[in-house]
């Protein structure tokens, strides 16, 4: 793969060729050659990465030639908004999903992150021949791969992270749990982030600006490692942190990353998945934790997994309280009936075990026991399904 012929394909897309600030350009370059160098990709990724890669680059250049001819697009106001920031696996989308019932929230919806031009209006936000076209992708993903669906199931009318965004500045996990590439991960890590948040800003005055609007209700594990960014991007961001069992948690997370990218490579990744996304799990705590040590006047909203299991609505109503928020009308019972409506395990179950990576229990135990016994984490059993 090559940047500029890439670069060059979404604008022969679109008949654009403004890309807006230059700072992605690292990160794709970084990306691109990640992939060649060490993806280790089949043919199926070959064929599927570039046009990925495409797709990111194209709706970039929509959006930024929206804002060019809106200008007062970027006059458009985004307060205060609820963001769920991880931990890995530990029920942020579950939480994602109700908070996404209030009708006085507005969340990101999988179809319009890489959709975003012209920004939907509030009747065709759920429905409509791009919500159709972006579930075709969904459905194609989950027929390659069928796994995805038991251990993460999103449709495109669904709320979804905000990697997605992220990605299209070339700086966000998303790119790394679709194809292992070391270097491009530790690039993105150490870089900073800022341009990505102010893209990722831009991208939901946008969409918010065709008239759904409400208060923005935002997730991803990836703002744990840019907490800075995040907030120096959104000063009134309420941040809000789940936590769960870290032996779980580090199973079920190399269990998605490798059900994801064996999608589009066929070499045994396992001991890297292992080692890096176990990393990533202690780096998140450690930047959390040093966060929190700087900047204690942005307060993180700690949420216990075990308490969003056992009482899902009755959770959300603490969080509510908690954050001072007040609920749209019939939020609390539209959040009931998607509990019953959705059980875990509707799309299949999950198991995982950390063996299977050659990862010890108690050596994980020993290894975060400093952030179970500082959070009070419930101990979960090994190998444990969710859905």
């Amino acid at each position: 793969m090559n940047s500029d012929e890439l670069m060059a394909q979404a604008s022969e897309a679109t008949g654009l060729d403004d890309f807006g600030d230059p700072a992605f350009r690292a990160g794709l370059d970084h990306y691109v050659a990640a992939l060649d160098d060490e993806a280790q990709l089949n043919e199926l990724g070959g064929v599927a990465l570039g046009p990925a890669v495409v797709a990111a680059l194209t709706n970039r250049l929509k959006v930024v030639d929206w804002t060019r001819r809106h200008p007062e697009v970027l006059d458009e106001r985004i307060e205060a908004p609820v963001v769920v920031i991880g931990m890995f696996r530990a029920g942020t989308t579950f939480l994602s999903n109700l908070l996404d019932r209030d009708p006085a929230n507005r969340a990101l919806l999988a179809w319009e992150s890489g959709d975003s031009v012209p920004p939907p209006t509030p009747e065709e936000r759920r429905s409509g021949p791009r919500v159709e076209a972006a579930q075709g992708g969904v459905d194609m993903l989950e027929m390659l791969n069928p796994e995805i669906s038991k251990i993460h199931h999103e449709g495109a009318a669904d709320a979804t992270e905000c990697i997605a965004v992220m990605g299209q500045a070339f700086q966000s996990i998303s790119w790394e749990a679709i194809a292992n590439v070391p270097s491009y991960g530790a690039w993105w890590r150490a870089a900073d982030n800022a341009p990505a948040y102010a893209y990722h800003r831009t991208v939901l005055q946008v969409l918010q600006s065709g008239g759904v609007r409400g208060r923005w209700t935002l997730k991803s594990p990836h703002h744990a490692l840019a907490l800075d960014a995040l907030v120096d991007t959104y000063p009134d961001a309420r941040p809000v942190l789940l936590h769960r069992d870290p032996v779980v948690l580090t199973g079920s997370v190399c269990s998605l990353i490798s059900t994801m990218s064996s999608t589009f490579s066929d070499a045994d990744h396992r001991d890297y998945i292992a080692a890096h996304w176990t990393d990533t799990l202690e780096e998140s705590v450690t930047r959390i934790d040093d966060f929190r040590a700087r900047r204690p006047e942005h307060a993180i909203l700690d949420v216990q997994y075990a308490d969003l299991a056992r009482d899902p609505v009755g959770t959300v109503e603490s969080l509510y309280v908690a954050l001072g928020l007040e609920p749209g009308t019939g939020a609390f019972d539209a959040m009931a009936a998607s509990v019953a409506d959705r059980p875990r395990g509707a799309f299949g179950t999950h198991a995982y075990d950390v063996a299977q990576y050659g990862l010890d229990e108690g050596a994980l135990r020993e290894r975060f026991a400093g952030y179970s016994e500082r959070y009070g984490v419930e101990p979960e059993r090994p190998g444990a399904v969710t859905g």
